[in-house]
Formats: structure tokens, C-alpha cells, sequence
């Protein structure tokens, strides 16, 4: 049944058209996920079905009784109250009866009262919000003004989620979370009683939470079941499709053009219908809305540096009474792909300076590398003048740029990240938040250097451009450093994750997130089976059991050698297939199959998640030797 609905909706922005006659419709306990192009209209949508804006035409429809809790990119808290007084506002009318049930008024029906509170479960309101305020790491005396715009994101979030509403409705809620905060959140809304509809362009969120992906695009609303992987498949279908079908009616509408050109004999011979029909078929082409084109991403990379980009040796940095970085070592070559991964606050920024010689270790050594030259994302995004146009902010006082060994007009090089040269005189000021960022990314990649450091790149870029932008940085031939928590991004790029262990610790992993995650519970599962072990040994015990460790070290063989380097590739494959048979589960078109190929489906992901943990572990056998 569904909560609420949209019918022939419409609603534009100036001359644009967001939703063109679109229809939607949101069912109890689903959790769909929104996307979409940034300006398309997605957050303009979540404002409509919250009350906050009108449509232009249609009909909006709400199930009697419903409450629902829209929380924005951008909330507005009050900054004199605590972070415990702004949460609380969440649950305000379970403080209201709790305080008109121990009052005692004569007047109130008691008996109602009760029935409320044991309904809304607010005997107990304070815990719901302290252990909110606690799973979200938020200071519940803290004051609202003294915070960052992430932290403020997260009580607008647990403010939402205290109240327990009929329909959640998030935009970007996991937008300056950190791994550990997504993952609860995750469950969380996985857990949810309620309707969901979030906007979020984070790949891996929408796998994990969604059941029903919702694309708008060209004013319309598709609707895919499954999750993201599922919506994947289906769309590459679906555009396939709509191409050769507009390719079709293109070359009709051509022959026709050319037929009602011909000569006198032509004319003649005529067909009122053939005629009509060519006539709808003009209005029908320039009624068309095609797919918009791609963002086209090159960058300047300048000077080579030399091999080495950083040596690390043991090195510290404290702060106060407080460890940032304890004795870590590490070597950055030219070319690797670096990911910083830690809870927010962890002293992500502070290791990312010592690499880069910005700033001096307590102790240890710092060795840099040669010809250096450092690009930074998000000084420049400090940076940004709103008052400056597209085309100023790009190349300040010139229409050229060189981009490498190719050099282009300003206007051209903006047509490349989506933005019409008509808007290369528009202000900052008048883009959105998405926009904005393609507009730094432009910025960025136009400046010649051969060190990235991206500080969350991906907030409010759309999956399209994260796509492209994940192609960019994967054949870029300098060295990069990422500060995400886009586990699906950090994934198809970096080729090493430097991981906050806490206390001031860190450790490098091979791979991505997902790589160090299964090297961690690996460990951890290590470590479990060796304990009982290492407690019934006498103490002296440990001491020769390292020797015979380090007397197996060697050389690997011929044959070894070559099953160490093609096992990247046949991890690679398996996972590959192993996501193409999830989304076949979570589609609809497996279960009209037959139960004999949903068990071969089901038998085969099982098989896959064996195959993977024994090349893991053989991975793991011939990279200690």
C-alpha cells in the first residue's frame, strides 16, 4: 500500500522542466533510493513530497495519519541549544505527555495519555536519544554553534531518527560520515519499520540499503527493483534499447523529409496520412529529451616526479597529551594510488602533511622526493570566489587553457564538464552544490601537477561523473592521495588504503576498503585461534617460534611467482561474476526461471565465496614467503 504518491507531476526551475509529468509512488517499508544527474531535481522532489515546496501541476497524495521527517543537506539547528535540547526536539511530543502523565492533571484523559506513551514507546525517550547521540559520536552538552557543518549533519540526522517517523526522507545523509557512522547507519536504516527515500550517490550505501532504485531522468521517474547493482544492469539494457530506437526513427523521419521534398509527381501522389504522420513525427523528434552527454575529464600532469614520492620512517606526531601518528613507516612510490581511511578527527590531514614535508614529524625521518608538484582539492574548494564566473575561476584572464599538449578554449574546456558556454558568464554563486564541484574538479585538472590530494571528492558529484572521474584517476600516471569515505570509489581506485587502528596507529593495507576489511577479520581470526595457544604455553615458549618462521623465508619459484601475479586477475573475475549473479538475485527476472535455475544461481554464489576465501588465503600464503 503505498504511503504517498506522486501524479502527473510537474515542476520546473525558470525554463527547465525537473519533473515533467512524472509518477511515484512510495510503499510501506521500502527503502528506495533517488538518483540522478546533479540539477536534475532530486532534492527539489524530496522538498515536495515534505510539504516544503508546491508542484506546479499534478496531484501530491499522503496516507491519513502520516508522519513523515525530511532531513536536508544543509539543516537548520539552533545554535544557542545543546546538541541533547536539539535531538529531544525529535521526540517532542513523547516529552509532552510524559510530563502531562506525572502531572496528574485532573483534566486529561489519563487513561489516553498512557495508551499514547506505550504506544510511541516515550517511557523511555532520554535513551532513545542518548544512545542516537552515542552511536553518531556526538557530545550531547556540546552547543549547536561551536560545531562543524559535519557534525551538525549528524544531529539533524539523529534528530530525524529519535522521532521514529512513518517516512524517512534523507538528502546526502551520509555526506561527512565517517566508515564506522555509515556502516551503523546502514543498519540502521536497514532495520527501519518505516518508509525510506534517500538521495545519496554513495554506490556501496545504495547496495547495502536500497530495495527499489527510483532514476530521474528527463523529468521522468523509473522506477528498478533491487539495489544498485540490480538498477546497473537493467539501465545499460534500457539505454541500449532507447538508442537503437531513437537510431530507427531518426532514419524514418529522414526518409520521409526526403519524400515530401520530391518533385511535382511527388506532390501529386501525396498521402494525406503519410503527411500527418510526418508532421507528428517532427513534433514527437523535437518534443524528444535525449540522454544529456558525458563529462569528458583529462588533467595536466605536468613534470614527472622521481621514483620515490615519500619515505616514512617511523615517524610521531602529538598533540597535547593526545598520539596523531606513532611510529609509521611507509614508502610512496610514483604512481600509487593512496587512500586515507579513519574515523573523522583520526589525524587524516595531519599524517597527509607529513608525507607531503608540509609538516615536521616529534620524531622519525621524512625523505622527499624530487620535482615534486602538489594539486590540492580542497584548497582550492576554500578558495572558491562565488562572485567570479565559470570562465574567471577556470583561466582568470584569458579565454585559453592548456590542458598537456593540448590547448583549448575556455568555453570548450567547460562544455566538457557539462556546463553550456552560454553559463561560462555566470557567477559561482548560481550553481549548485553539485555543480560546484564539477567546477573545482575542472579547475583542478586544468592546473599542471604530478601529486592529487583529493580531500572528499565525491560529495554531491553524481554516479556518472564519480564513474568517470574513477577512470581519470586510475590511468593517471602521477601519484595520488585520497581522503574518502566512498568505499565503492576508494575501491576502484587506490591500489593501498593507510588505515587509522586508533591510538595514534596506522597501518597500510594492500588494495581497497574492502581488501583491508577482509585482512582484518582475517587477522582477527588469527589471532582468536592463536590465543588459547599462546595462554597454555610456558612463557619462554614464543621466542623460538618465531625462528622457524623467518628460516622459510625465500625466494619464490618460477611457478609461484607467476600464480602470485595472476591471482589479482582471478580474483578479479570471480568478483565480476559473483556481482552479476547478486544482481540477478536481487532483479525479478530470475525467479520466472524456475526454481532449478534459482538453485544453480544460489549454488554458484555460495561456490564463488569459497573459491575467493581459498585464493585469498593462497594470496596471503605466497606474499609471506
Amino acid at each position: 500500500m503505498a504511503v504517498l504518491s506522486l501524479t502527473n507531476a510537474h515542476l520546473a526551475f525558470g525554463h527547465v522542466p525537473l519533473l515533467d509529468g512524472a509518477n511515484f509512488a512510495l510503499e510501506t517499508g521500502e527503502r528506495v533510493g533517488l538518483i540522478g544527474r546533479n540539477g536534475t531535481g532530486k532534492s527539489s522532489m524530496l522538498k515536495v513530497l515534505a510539504g516544503l515546496e508546491k508542484l506546479d501541476d499534478g496531484l501530491l497524495q499522503l496516507q491519513q495519519g502520516l508522519t513523515s521527517v525530511y532531513v536536508p543537506q544543509e539543516p537548520a539547528l539552533r545554535p544557542e541549544a545543546s546538541i541533547f535540547d536539539v535531538v529531544s526536539e525529535g521526540v517532542a511530543e513523547a516529552k509532552s505527555l510524559r510530563e502531562r502523565y506525572e502531572a496528574h492533571d485532573e483534566n486529561d484523559d489519563l487513561g489516553w495519555v498512557q495508551e499514547r506513551i506505550e504506544q510511541i514507546g516515550a517511557w523511555n525517550w532520554e535513551q532513545r536519544v542518548d544512545e542516537t547521540l552515542h552511536r553518531l559520536g556526538l557530545d550531547a552538552n556540546r552547543r549547536v554553534g561551536e560545531l562543524s557543518g559535519g557534525l551538525k549533519k549528524r544531529v539533524a540526522l539523529a534528530r530525524a531518527l529519535v522521532a521514529q517517523p512513518d517516512v524517512l526522507l534523507l538528502d546526502e545523509p551520509t555526506n561527512h560520515l565517517d566508515l564506522d557512522a555509515i556502516r551503523w547507519l546502514e543498519e540502521l536504516l536497514t532495520s527501519f519499520k518505516g518508509s525510506l527515500l534517500l538521495i545519496t550517490h554513495d554506490r556501496a550505501f545504495l547496495d547495502n540499503v536500497a530495495n527499489r532504485i527510483v532514476e530521474l531522468d528527463r523529468g521522468q521517474l523509473r522506477g528498478y527493483p533491487g539495489n544498485f547493482a540490480a538498477f546497473q544492469a537493467a539501465k545499460a539494457y534500457e539505454l541500449e534499447n532507447e538508442a537503437l530506437a531513437n537510431a530507427r526513427f531518426d532514419k524514418l523521419l529522414a526518409q520521409e523529409e526526403v519524400w515530401i521534398r520530391k518533385g511535382v509527381e511527388a506532390r501529386r501522389t501525396r498521402s494525406v496520412a503519410r503527411v500527418q504522420r510526418l508532421q507528428q513525427m517532427r513534433q514527437d523528434r523535437q518534443a524528444r529529451r535525449d540522454v544529456q552527454g558525458k563529462v569528458r575529464l583529462d588533467v595536466a600532469t605536468g613534470e614527472s616526479s622521481g621514483k620515490i614520492v615519500a619515505e616514512l620512517e617511523k615517524v610521531s606526531k602529538r598533540y597535547g597529551d593526545r598520539d596523531i601518528v606513532r611510529e609509521f613507516s611507509a614508502t610512496i612510490l610514483r604512481g600509487d594510488k593512496i587512500g586515507l581511511v579513519g574515523p573523522n578527527g583520526a589525524g587524516k590531514t595531519t599524517l597527509l602533511k607529513m608525507i607531503l614535508g608540509e609538516l615536521p614529524p616529534d620524531s622519525g625521518t621524512v625523505r622527499m622526493g624530487s620535482r615534486l608538484t602538489v594539486a590540492y582539492f580542497d584548497q582550492m574548494r576554500d578558495a572558491l570566489n562565488l562572485q567570479a564566473t565559470l570562465a574567471d575561476t577556470i583561466s582568470p584572464g584569458s579565454e585559453w587553457i592548456e590542458i598537456g599538449t593540448q590547448r583549448k578554449h575556455v568555453k570548450s574546456y567547460l562544455s566538457d564538464f557539462l556546463f553550456s558556454p552560454a553559463r561560462a558568464d555566470s557567477p559561482v554563486s548560481s550553481l549548485s552544490g553539485g555543480e560546484r564541484n564539477r567546477l573545482l574538479l575542472a579547475r583542478l585538472f586544468a592546473r599542471p601537477a604530478n601529486v592529487l590530494v583529493l580531500d572528499e571528492p565525491t560529495n554531491d558529484l553524481d554516479i556518472e561523473t564519480l564513474e568517470l572521474l574513477e577512470e581519470l584517476l586510475a590511468d593517471y600516471d602521477g601519484t595520488v592521495f585520497l581522503v574518502s569515505h566512498d568505499r565503492r570509489f576508494l575501491d576502484n581506485v587506490v591500489t593501498s588504503t593507510i588505515v587509522s587502528e586508533g591510538d595514534g596507529f596506522w597501518r597500510e593495507y594492500e588494495g581497497g576498503v574492502e581488501d583491508w576489511l577482509t585482512q582484518s577479520r582475517r587477522a582477527a581470526e588469527i589471532r582468536a585461534r592463536q590465543a588459547p595457544a599462546v595462554g597454555a604455553a610456558p612463557a619462554p615458549a614464543p621466542a623460538p617460534a618465531v625462528a622457524p618462521v623467518v628460516a622459510t623465508k625465500r625466494k619464490l619459484s618460477y611457478k609461484e611467482q607467476r600464480e602470485l601475479e595472476e591471482l589479482p586477475g582471478r580474483i578479479a573475475a570471480l568478483e565480476t561474476e559473483q556481482a552479476h549473479l547478486h544482481a540477478l538475485l536481487n532483479g525479478t527476472d530470475l525467479y520466472a526461471q524456475g526454481a532449478a535455475r534459482i538453485n544453480e544461481v544460489t549454488q554458484r554464489v555460495a561456490e564463488i565465496d569459497d573459491e575467493l576465501l581459498a585464493l585469498m588465503e593462497r594470496w596471503e600464503v605466497l606474499e609471506a614467503k
